[in-house]
């Protein structure tokens, strides 16, 4: 048992007091985020209480990256808005553990390393995004409700002192540090605006005015909902855009932690623990969650690196929930504003603010965008694709201009093409612009010493070579092909046949 214990909490070095106090920071920060993706999902605040124990809880325990946060989440949040207006809250259940199952194939598949897909660029419009996005969210917590029901800006007092208390927080947060480093600045920040609040009777806006935490343990609870195919093809499509954005989300903060340790997670574990934690909120009725980066940076710049920062900030969450409601209810919401205003500036990545003019245009357009569509849709995943979908056009785009031909013809009068460059889709239009089979001689030589075939295209780009110069009469000869380019060449003899010259050793002379 203790061994067990050991293999499972060491992973280099740790300091108990600072994974223990980073942990009840990341709680106290946990407690509003669960509560307003609950109201944004249309169900009670308990739900997402519930689900950020769950899941933090067992993704700490199970997950491939030590140190990261996971919970309740405003984008899967938003997903299931639609699901439950128009079935219930137990169709939402049952698509939680249909994610979760679809999580854990991912990860037993060992797909989680197709995040080494998302080019540099993306992951940089993603956390400047998403850094955005932490920030104006916080805004919300400057309006009112009046009494018809619309929110409104504060004003007067009650503004000043909202925005004096936000930062005061934020310098604790900045400046103590520089001071000691014995204690998590952030809980430092939270504990004295919360004790001037309620000593000094500043009247402010406090966790309690959102939703009542109070509550019991969570209970097991089957979804209550027909098993049948219809009811399949109803959660699936919810289930499977959960099951995708959870793992984006959560393999993108991954990686993010992994570049601030210096260390490496693992990406197919992380995707099981997900699905583990995903199918089990589902029967103790969560709305399903992932990574959060924004409580996982306030858990790494506090000290936490290990699972116990994660553990103690989920047992410290259902400790809120079951003991502590009434004190946690009077945390003024500003300490935890102010938090987050830090998180966000702490988040977003002011060195690529310094790259303009100095990387290709493209790679600036991606980052751009990828942030301008995780800032205006609030859909990580969407962004995400879209960066990756367009850096690989241009790349593709960029890779087609590099085929090129150099051209001799030898002392027996046979025409040597040498081939440069990748031949593949983009650039297989290019490829056969290069021959000439009207003006060439009876034989022809394409050397590929310098080139490759990539795919389909590029095979079906040379077997219309072929078949031009064979409509003239003329005999093409491929040189030099690489191995991979001969594998799918072999591949493809039903398709085209080909002309190998002797001084390709795997190949003999084929006659037509």
């Amino acid at each position: 048992m203790t061994q067990m214990f050991y293999r499972l909490f060491r992973p280099t070095q740790y300091n108990l007091k600072d994974e223990v106090l980073s942990g009840l920071t990341v709680s106290l920060a946990l407690v509003p985020e669960a509560v307003a993706f609950s109201l944004i999902a249309g169900v009670s605040p308990l739900v997402g209480l519930y689900t950020a124990f769950i899941i933090g809880l067992i993704t700490s325990i199970l997950g491939g990256r030590p140190g990261m946060i996971s919970g309740a989440t405003g984008a899967i949040a938003v997903v299931v808005v639609a699901l439950i207006a128009s079935h219930g809250v137990e169709y939402l259940f049952a698509a939680v553990v249909l994610m979760g199952l679809i999580q854990i194939l991912v990860g037993v598949l060992k797909l989680g390393k197709l995040i080494r897909l998302v080019p540099h660029p993306v992951m940089f419009g993603f956390v400047n995004g998403l850094a955005i996005v932490i920030a104006m969210s916080q805004f919300d917590q400057f309006k009112y409700k009046t009494e018809s029901g619309t929110l409104e800006w504060m004003n007067g007092p009650n503004l000043f002192i909202m925005i004096g208390l936000v930062l005061l927080t934020m310098a604790i947060i900045k400046y103590l540090p520089k001071l000691t480093t014995a204690v998590p600045s952030a809980l430092v920040a939270i504990l004295v605006v919360s004790l001037i609040v309620i000593f000094g009777g500043v009247e402010t806006r406090t966790v309690g005015d959102l939703a009542s935490i109070s509550g019991g343990l969570p209970q097991f609870h089957i979804p209550m909902v027909d098993l049948n195919w219809e009811t399949f093809m109803i959660i699936l499509p919810y289930a499977a855009i959960m099951a995708g954005i959870g793992l984006i989300e959560s393999l993108l903060t991954l990686t993010l932690i992994d570049e601030i340790t210096e260390t490496r997670g693992h990406g197919n574990k992380e995707c099981i623990a997900q699905g583990v934690a995903n199918l089990t909120t589902g029967f103790f009725g969560g709305m399903g969650g992932c990574a959060m980066i924004g409580q996982s940076l306030i858990n790494v710049n506090a000290g936490g690196r290990n699972r116990i920062s994660g553990i103690v900030a989920s047992v410290g969450l259902l400790v809120f929930i079951l003991f502590l409601s009434a004190y946690i209810e009077m945390v003024p919401m500003a300490a935890l504003v102010g938090l987050m205003f830090m998180v966000a500036i702490g988040t977003f990545e002011w060195a690529s603010l310094k790259v303009f003019g100095k990387v290709p245009k493209a790679d600036i357009i991606v980052m751009v965008l990828v942030t301008l569509v995780t800032v205006i849709l609030h859909n990580l995943a969407l962004a995400v694709l879209i960066g990756v979908i367009i850096a690989a056009l241009v790349f593709a785009w960029e890779n087609s201009k590099m085929i090129r031909a150099r051209k001799h013809i030898d002392e027996n009068g046979v025409k040597h093409y040498k081939m440069f460059g990748p031949l593949f889709f983009a650039s297989a239009i290019n490829f056969g612009d290069k021959f000439d089979p009207v003006n060439d001689p009876e034989e022809i030589i394409i050397d590929f010493a310098e080139s490759r075939i990539v795919d389909h295209s590029g095979i079906d780009a040379i077997n219309k070579i072929t078949e031009r110069y064979n409509r003239l009469g003329k005999t093409v000869y491929i040189k030099h092909l690489g191995t991979s380019s001969k594998v799918l060449l072999q591949k493809a003899d039903k398709i085209i046949n080909v002309n190998y010259t002797d001084d390709d050793p795997s190949y003999k002379i084929i006659m037509d």
